[in-house]
Formats: C-alpha cells, sequence, structure tokens
C-alpha cells in the first residue's frame, strides 16, 4: 500500500493533503470542543446563539492564521528548492562552458533544446539563430555522420550503452566542419522510467582529429609520391583477395621497378630524382582506374592492384601503357629524363592464393623481365621459381666462395697486331664450384654486382694480380695487366681505390704496369667520388680504358671529358666484319676517331686471320680474341709470353 501510494502521489500532493487534514482536524476539534463547553457554561440560548456567532468568526479568523502560516512555510520551502536548483544549474553550466564546451539542455518531450552563448561560439551562430530544437541541430550534422549520431543517441536512451558519447561533423555558419565529441546524461525521467530531458557539452575535437588523421596518412601512404605505402598496399590487397575469394574474380599484381634509375639518381642528384618519382607516380596513376591501386614499395619499386579483370587481353594493353608512358621523356627543369619499366605480373589465384606470394612471384617475373633486356612486362611461371631458387643458392654459395679460396685467375693476352707480341693481358676472374666445375662468370659476376659482393671479389682480384706482376716485373718489366672495375666497386662506401694504390706502394710496384678497365655506363656519372677515383688511378700512374666501347651511352662529350688510354672495341663488333661492311666501317670509325683523341684501341673478339687482318690494316693497335688464346693460368700465359716476345718496350 504504501508502495502504491509512492507511485500514485506526488510530493506536492502530499504538501496540500497535509494541509487539508490539518486543517480538517482542527475544524473538527474546535466545532465538537467548543460546542460541548458552551452549552455546560450558558443556559440561554440568546446568549449561546450570540457567543456561537463569535466563535465562527474566531474560527474563521483563526484557521484564516493557520492557513496564511501552512502556505506561507509551503511556498518559502518551495522557493528555497528552487533557488537551490537554479543555483546548482547555474554552477554545472559554468562549470561545464568554463572547459571551453557548449552546453545543450534537450527537453525530450517537446524537442526543445537550449544551446548555451558559448555553444553558438564554438560554430559562428550568432545567438538564438539556431532553432531550439533537436531537429534543427540535426540539420546542421554532416550526411555521413548523421546515421552514427542517431544511432549513438538511441543506444544510450534505450539502455544499451551506459553512457552517451558521439563523435561527428557539424557545420559552421561560414560553411566549414567542425569535428564534434558529445557527451550528455539523463537528469529527468518519468513515473515509468521513460527519459524526459537530458543535458550535455559540445566539444570542438577538430585539432584532434586532424592530428589522427595526419598520423595515419603518414603511416599508410608514402610522403613523397602520395601513394599509398607498403602497409597499405598489403592491408588493400588481402581484402581485394577476400572479396576475389567470395565473387570468384581474378586479382592481378603488378610489380615494377624502374630501368637505370639508379643513374639517373647519381649523375643528377636526388632531388631530380625524387621529382622524377613524384612524376612517375602521377603516369602510373593515370594508366589505372580509381579502383585499382598504385603504391609505393620504396626505393624506385612501384605495384599495381588491378580488380575484376577477367582478360588477359586488358591486362597486357594497361601493361604495355604503363611502359609506353614511361618512355616518353619526362622535363623535369633543365633535364630530360629517359627511363623505362620492367614489369612483373602475377594473378590469383593461378599463381598464389598468399599476398606474401603473389608479391614475390611478381618480383620474380620483374626480375627477368630486366634480364631480358628490360622496359617490358613479364608474366610469372612455375619455371621462374626454379630459376629464383638457384639464384638463391648461388648467392649462397657466392659468400663463402672468398674465404674457401674457390676463385681462380686466368689472363686473356692482349696482342700487338703490327709485331704480333704480346704486351698485355686481361686478368678474368673464374669460379671453381666445388660440386658445380667452373661457373661462367656472366653467370656469378650480375648475382656478385647485385648483392654487393663484386668489392670484396675486385679486390681479391687485384691483390692476387699485384702479387703475381712482383713475380713477374723480373722478366717481364714492361707488362701492362688490366683489371675490370665494376661501377658497383666506384660507388662503394669502401675506398678500395685508395686500398690499391696503397697495396702497389706496399709491393714497390709501378703504376705504369696497371689497366683499369671501366664500362661506358659509369662515363654517364660524373660524382665527385667518380671522377677522384679516377684522377687517382691516373696520379698513380695507372692507364684507363673503355671496356666494351659501342653498347653502351658514352659520347664524344664524355672521351673529351674524361682522360681515356685505351678503347675497346666490343666483339659484337669485330666478330662479322668483312671488307666494306658496316661493322667494318664503325671499326674504321672508332679507330681514326681514338687516334685523333689521342687514345689507343684494342679490339676485342678477334678469331679469325680475316679479322686480324682487317683490323690491323685499319690501323687498330692491339687484338684480343681466341686466334691469339683464350684466357689461361698463369704457367700458360707465361709460355705465351715467352714464345711471343724477347724484347720490347712499354706501349
Amino acid at each position: 500500500m504504501n508502495q502504491f501510494f509512492r507511485k500514485r502521489i506526488s510530493k506536492l500532493d502530499l504538501i496540500v493533503l497535509r494541509i487539508v487534514c490539518i486543517y480538517l482536524a482542527f475544524g473538527l476539534i474546535w466545532i465538537f470542543g467548543t460546542d460541548s463547553a458552551l452549552f455546560s457554561l450558558i443556559s440561554s440560548y440568546e446568549e449561546f446563539s450570540i457567543l456561537n456567532t463569535y466563535k465562527g468568526v474566531a474560527f474563521i479568523f483563526i484557521t484564516a492564521l493557520l492557513l496564511y502560516s501552512l502556505v506561507r512555510r509551503t511556498l518559502k520551502q518551495q522557493q528555497s528548492i528552487e533557488q537551490s536548483l537554479q543555483a546548482s544549474e547555474e554552477r554545472w553550466k559554468f562549470a561545464l562552458e568554463g572547459s571551453g564546451d557548449g552546453v545543450w539542455d534537450w527537453d525530450l518531450p517537446s524537442d526543445h533544446v537550449y544551446r548555451s552563448p558559448r555553444w553558438s561560439q564554438i560554430y559562428g551562430y550568432a545567438e538564438n539563430e539556431i532553432a531550439p530544437t533537436a531537429a534543427a541541430g540535426r540539420q546542421l550534422v554532416h550526411p555521413n555522420d548523421l546515421a552514427i549520431l542517431i544511432s549513438d543517441v538511441q543506444n544510450y536512451l534505450s539502455g544499451n550503452s551506459d553512457v552517451y558519447i558521439s563523435e561527428f561533423r557539424l557545420r559552421c555558419k561560414d560553411g566549414s566542419w567542425k569535428w564534434t565529441l558529445a557527451r550528455g546524461m539523463t537528469v529527468s525521467r518519468s513515473a515509468d522510467g521513460k527519459p524526459l530531458r537530458m543535458i550535455g557539452t559540445h566539444s570542438d575535437i577538430t585539432n584532434r582529429k586532424t592530428s589522427e588523421a595526419q598520423v595515419t596518412h603518414l603511416a599508410h601512404y608514402d610522403q613523397l609520391t602520395g601513394l599509398p605505402n607498403r602497409v597499405l598496399f598489403l592491408d588493400r590487397f588481402k581484402q581485394d583477395i577476400k572479396k576475389a575469394q567470395r565473387t570468384g574474380q581474378i586479382v592481378t599484381l603488378m610489380f615494377l621497378d624502374l630501368d637505370k634509375f639508379k643513374e639517373v639518381n647519381d649523375s643528377l642528384g636526388h632531388d631530380i630524382g625524387d621529382m622524377l618519382l613524384k612524376d612517375v607516380a602521377r603516369r602510373l596513376e593515370s594508366c589505372v582506374r580509381e579502383s585499382d591501386t598504385v603504391a609505393r614499395m620504396g626505393g624506385d619499386e612501384f605495384t599495381i592492384i588491378l580488380n575484376d579483370i577477367n582478360s588477359q587481353v586488358n591486362i597486357e594493353r594497361i601493361a604495355q601503357d604503363i611502359l609506353n608512358q614511361l618512355t616518353t621523356p619526362f622535363h623535369l627543369g633543365d633535364e630530360v629524363i629517359h627511363v623505362s619499366t620492367s614489369i612483373g605480373i602475377s594473378n590469383y589465384p593461378k599463381d598464389g592464393t598468399e599476398v606474401e606470394l603473389l608479391l614475390k612471384n611478381a618480383d620474380q617475373a620483374m626480375y627477368v623481365a630486366k634480364e631480358q633486356g628490360r622496359n617490358r612486362y613479364q608474366y610469372f611461371t612455375p619455371m621462374m621459381q626454379e630459376e629464383a631458387l638457384k639464384r638463391m643458392r648461388l648467392i649462397s654459395d657466392l659468400w663463402g666462395a672468398l674465404n674457401d679460396n674457390q676463385f681462380r685467375v686466368y689472363y686473356q693476352p692482349i696482342v700487338e697486331l703490327a709485331t704480333g707480341a704480346i704486351f698485355k693481358a686481361e686478368a678474368l676472374i673464374r669460379w671453381q664450384h666445388p660440386t658445380r666445375g667452373l661457373v661462367s662468370p656472366n653467370d656469378f659476376i650480375p648475382v656478385a654486382e647485385d648483392t654487393g659482393l663484386i668489392v670484396d671479389i675486385g679486390d681479391w682480384l687485384f691483390n692476387e694480380v699485384a702479387n703475381q706482376m712482383t713475380k713477374w716485373k723480373q722478366h717481364y718489366p714492361n707488362l701492362q695487366i688490366s683489371v675490370n672495375k665494376s661501377p658497383v666497386q666506384f660507388r662503394s662506401v669502401h675506398d678500395n681505390c685508395s686500398n690499391w694504390i696503397e697495396r702497389l706502394e706496399q709491393l714497390g710496384l709501378s703504376g705504369e704496369n696497371f689497366i683499369v678497365e671501366i664500362t661506358e655506363g659509369l662515363l654517364l656519372d660524373a660524382r665527385d667520388s667518380v671522377v677522384s677515383q679516377l684522377n687517382a688511378f691516373r696520379e698513380a700512374g695507372m692507364k684507363i680504358a673503355i671496356d666494351d666501347f659501342g653498347t653502351g651511352y658514352s659520347s664524344l662529350a664524355y672521351l673529351r671529358k674524361f682522360d681515356i688510354d685505351f678503347v675497346k672495341i666490343d666483339r659484337s663488333f669485330t666478330s662479322n666484319i668483312i671488307p666494306n661492311s658496316s661493322d667494318m666501317v664503325l671499326c674504321e670509325a672508332i679507330i681514326e676517331m681514338s687516334h685523333k683523341l689521342g687514345m689507343k684501341v684494342i679490339a676485342e673478339g678477334v678469331e679469325t686471320d680475316q679479322q686480324r687482318d682487317l683490323l690491323r690494316n685499319a690501323d687498330c693497335d692491339f687484338g684480343q680474341g681466341y686466334l691469339y688464346s683464350k684466357p689461361v693460368t698463369v704457367d700458360q700465359f707465361e709460355q705465351l709470353l715467352n714464345a711471343t716476345q724477347t724484347n720490347f718496350t712499354l706501349n
């Protein structure tokens, strides 16, 4: 019963009932108590009637005073309560707005919302410019965030969430958007527990959201090109594969590596290299759809994910478009840059179902594209996996070859065409593998350059030749040995140029007995470190020769810039020369040009008497090839020396 009254009767009703009850009790006591007293004291009816009238007046006066006292006391208590509530409301509004937040007060039944002056300041509105309703506030919420806001409110009001917190964008008066953190609580409920009133705050969290977006961007996008980085690429690739598993579609992965980018970066500087990478990124994006992904993996490596392209013709059309785009010259400042790219292609699910496997397969296909001449695309095949394993084993074996003394030095004579005497020789390295036998330099030198092992191998070769020269200098004081030096060695952080020169000084050898052979491509690298090394070799007395001339990028301008002693004509020109042939004309032009520039000429690949005679008649200085000898061991080379010369002067 008590619970029933507590639920059905409000506090105000209880106060009124209390007053009424007091009034009834007093009235009954007054009527019955005073009447009995009058009857006992007065016997005259007239006197009783007069006193009874006075009694009624007194009753009215006394009850009026009593009612005044009770009502005044009640109203005073009510006023005190209202003042306390107002002070409390002012305190929490002050506390909330004191933190810089805007305060709102929402009456749910009427949808009326009070918004504080600070709220209007945050979003740039004048007071009362926004209608005081929740519906008007929702119209300011970003369309993409409105559903989230409504869901958060409903979850709180329905009791699914203990607290009301929501983040959304809200439009300011100037049209911009501010990220807002809304927090609130219910402060009034109906008798059946239904929410009637909520109060809360709006906080401007735009700066926080901007910082979070910047951190996210830094973590997922390449800072130079703006493309997705490796982290975001892998995440998108995984999602695309999951989607393809449900739909049965094909996902194509392209792995791209720029051809000769390092030469551009080294010769023109990193600033030009960075500009080139940015332009490459834009061109790649222009070749694919918005639904595809172009990412930069690092350096000059890029990847492309193509979705829902089930036609090989379309895949190849995109690949060819990329090749065409990147071979179009790049105009960067005052420079015109020519590059190309090699593309490896793998497909899900044919070439694998895991991200890392597909990535590895596309990388292997790209490597094959480079081996086949660059500026082309290549699909992955199972055979590439076998070749990759062979390459891995070769690299592993190569690491131990130096320590296990598996390398050998062979010498190929360089013969003076006019006399037939051996004045020079080229030192060539061979790898005597314990199980594979003699491994061709064509197989392991490119791998050694890719892994950086060529630096240690090159130093070993030079030391072996220098040690051998200490034995030859007594009998062959004017002999010159040429040693190849890879561009990788020139760019190494280890100053092996100084090491070579110091080694000669330790052994008491003259630099005149050595020729350093470089590639044409190195002439493009005009960095100070390369130039200083070439100058150091020349100051030590060593000669400089350009190997395989005519197959690279050299020009007359580069030949004039560097002090070159010998030009070696590549075997591709000499192997097929016959009288009046185009190859013969080219050889004659190279010989004449070199002589006028003060350089001597060595023809490689001389294998027949006719080739020798044609070159000798064209005034070529030296010949090298199987006509004279294949590369031979030290003992065999000494026999050739003794058989072809007795006394000569250094040339």
